[in-house]
């Protein structure tokens, strides 16, 4: 851990056998340093199982646990592992010596909850577990309660072999008590601390806001929650705390930060949930590289000292047009190169029909070089499944070439003359044994195919270290986006972003050439964080509500109150929000958002442990004025 740390957060990686740092039992499950009260007031217990030393040898001491393991030896003895959340204990009972002991002793059961009163011993040199960090004693005992039976659980808490996740989450209680989620639990906790500490240092305040606010639906669909003092009417979970934050500028809190919890009614993917936390900042009188340089010191410390990795300060900085030429994304991988690059010179110059008719059309044709991969993908495998995969894109083809001798192998390759073989060569920095893969479309059908294929190949070529840690800042991100289907503007972001100061003269004559004041901190491929410059002129607001075909009707009656504020003097100002539940997943290594949540859904939002959402009663309908279909119980029986 860094010195002068106050946070207390250990170097963590999920992977315990990669030989990165990996805390102690110390700080992952914190006991009493000195010998002393561990820091509860307690009567049950002397000690935690994860506490005691060779120095307290000779000390009679009394923990409680769940049992862990349990073996029968014969010969008298009983040897049990007793777990808490801070580690195990070996306990050792010779039932010849006390009746009642060995009657209960033998009864018992993994998951029993007991209570041991005993003296510590020293195991012996030859009897040392290393393994354990309570592994050179154990207890020897001569009190036995048992407070409470266990049910043989529904799965192992050990091994690999792991049952479906839906049993998991069934009996999330269970599966809470594996050391794997209880060290992502632990770390989760030890990060938010270490926000607060961050922030409480420089002077922020943490200030909490509304839960049940007004529906302003902009994005995914928002959580309603029907009022029963107002008949008819609905408050809705905030899908983010953005407008009231603004406000809090405007009312002079100038540096708020909080833990906020949000709500977004949308489908589900492996790394989302519909309820989810992020950390969630605003700073008056900032500009955009203020924020930048906020963040970046926050996560070089914590990923310092959660992962014992030190980041380039401040962290590279990338415009979104220059990532979406090269990466064809606005969240990068940079863990591995691979960029996209177009070849519309030599493809010009061709015969292939396919490549010359995108680009008469005003298509691009792009490609990527898998850097030594000729003979590891079939033609099979590259007519079909990759093309399939491209497909999924909106791709229409994938076309491919080997480099051999210094020339291009294909089916097509007899189509390109030799000075455009080489110019692709050349381009590409392809060598003998690459494998050169390319998509004719328009630009956006590229770039989306062509980004994931590259992420697809660098997971499959073991192009990077999974451990790795790439943060960059993408920048610069269009304030608008053409929607063909409603024939309007979308906001790319959020309808509150600043217009870059040089392009706003271009709001009413050209809007998709306008940037935003925007940014997003990409971490591993993943969007770990966004935020913006704020519009806190009033004037500007409605310019980009109406780009949003947005009146000033309508804007009254969704944002009146925040444009309201914004007349009363509105300071400049900015801000960011992380995903606190996407950070600990990446800090942790793990790849399953639900496991670093203690209580998360499914992925069609339902609890399996409480069984939400789940029918009310009619007098509670009544009471909130609402009739409704009977829902489809398929949903309820997940």
């Amino acid at each position: 851990m860094e010195a002068g740390c106050r946070c207390g957060l250990p170097f963590y990686n999920s992977a315990f056998e990669s030989g990165l740092p990996v805390p102690s039992d110390e700080l992952l499950f914190p006991g009493r340093a000195d010998g002393g009260d561990f820091g509860h007031s307690t009567v049950l217990r002397t000690h935690t199982c994860g506490e005691l030393r060779r120095e307290h040898v000779g000390q009679t001491v009394t923990l409680c646990g769940w049992v862990h393991s349990y073996r029968d030896h014969g010969e008298n003895l009983v040897f049990v592992d007793l777990r808490d959340r801070y580690g195990k204990t070996q306990v050792v009972f010779n039932t010849e010596e006390d009746s009642r002991i060995d009657a209960l002793a033998r009864r018992l059961r993994r998951e029993d909850v007991i209570r041991i009163a005993g003296e510590v011993r020293y195991r012996g040199d030859d009897l040392v577990n290393p393994r354990l960090a309570t592994g050179d004693i154990e207890v020897r005992a001569h009190e036995l309660t048992v407070d409470s039976s266990s049910r043989t659980p529904p799965f192992e808490l050990e091994g690999s072999d792991l049952p479906n996740e839906e049993l998991r989450l069934r009996y999330r209680f269970v599966d809470l008590r594996r050391e794997p989620l209880q060290r992502n639990l632990i770390v989760r906790h030890q990060i938010t601390q270490a926000v607060r500490d961050y922030f409480n240092s420089r002077d922020f305040l943490e200030i909490e806001t509304p839960m049940l606010g007004r529906s302003t639906p902009e994005g995914a669909r928002d959580y309603l929650v029907p009022s029963r003092v107002h008949p008819g009417s609905f408050y809705a979970l905030p899908q983010s705390p953005q407008i009231y934050k603004q406000i809090l500028m405007v009312a002079g809190f100038d540096r708020y930060y909080q833990i906020a919890r949000c709500f977004r009614d949308e489908d589900l993917r492996a790394d989302r949930q519909p309820e989810f936390t992020q950390i969630d900042v605003e700073m008056a009188f900032v500009e955009r590289d203020d924020i930048l340089e906020l963040i970046d010191g926050l996560v070089c410390q914590v990923v310092k000292q959660v992962r014992g990795i030190e980041l380039p300060s401040p962290l590279p900085r990338y415009s979104y047009a220059d990532v979406m030429e090269r990466f064809g994304t606005d969240k990068p991988d940079l863990r591995f190169g691979m960029e996209l690059v177009d070849i519309a010179g030599p493809a010009a110059a061709s015969d292939f029909g396919v490549f010359r008719s995108v680009l008469d059309s005003g298509g691009r044709v792009r490609g990527i070089n898998a850097k030594g991969a000729a003979d590891r993908y079939s033609r099979r495998l590259l007519d079909r499944e990759l093309k399939d995969f491209v497909g999924e894109y909106g791709a229409r083809g994938l076309a491919y070439m080997k480099v051999a001798g210094g020339k291009l192998e294909s089916t097509i390759a007899k189509f390109f003359p030799e000075q455009s073989q080489q110019d692709i060569i050349e381009l590409m920095q392809a060598e003998d044994g690459d494998l050169l893969l390319f998509v004719a479309d328009q630009a956006d059908i590229t770039s989306a195919a062509l980004a994931a294929l590259r992420n697809r190949l660098g997971r499959e070529l073991n192009l990077y270290d999974p451990d790795a840690f790439s943060a960059l800042w993408v920048v610069d991100f269009p304030l608008v986006t053409w929607n063909d289907e409603t024939q309007r503007y979308d906001a790319e972001h959020h309808p509150f972003c600043q217009p870059h100061r040089d392009d706003r003269d271009l709001l009413t004559s050209d809007p998709a050439r306008v940037r935003a004041d925007s940014y997003d901190l990409v971490v591993n491929g993943c969007e770990a964080a966004s935020g913006s410059v704020r519009i806190h002129d009033s004037k500007i607001q409605q310019q980009v509500f109406d780009l949003l075909n947005i009146s000033e009707q309508e804007a009254e009656r969704r944002f009146g109150f925040l444009l309201e504020a914004l007349r009363y003097g509105a300071p400049p100002h900015a801000g960011i929000a992380l995903g606190l539940d996407r950070w600990v997943m990446l800090l942790t290594g793990d790849d399953n958002i639900r496991d670093v949540i203690a209580f998360p859904k499914t992925q069609r939002a339902s609890d399996l442990l409480s069984g939400a959402p789940a029918p009310v009663d009619d007098h509670q309908l009544r009471d909130l004025h609402i009739r409704t279909d009977s829902p489809d119980q398929s949903i309820l029986d997940e």
